[in-house]
């Protein structure tokens, strides 16, 4: 069993043309809209921005705490501390 829908081979001349413009042609809103729609988005959400200077400093700061608290449990649960 697949899960392809059944298309035939072959398509017939009308067919064909209508494959090659529904194909080609992508409607796009208009920019104004896009450039509104943007605007709003950005007015809406206020952590719709770039990410902050240091993300990857921040990040790596996390995770060194984690394996370090990884790492304590660890040394705690074997005895060694």
């Amino acid at each position: 069993m697949t899960d392809e829908p059944d298309i035939p081979a072959e398509l017939g001349p009308g067919e064909s043309e209508l494959a090659d413009r529904l194909g080609g042609e992508r409607p796009l809103p208009a920019a104004d809209f896009r450039g509104a729609l943007g605007r709003r988005l950005a007015g809406l959400d206020p952590g719709y921005g770039p990410r902050p200077q240091r993300l990857w400093l921040i990040v790596a700061a996390y995770l060194a705490a984690g394996f370090l608290l990884i790492a304590l449990g660890a040394l705690s649960a074997t005895g060694a501390l």
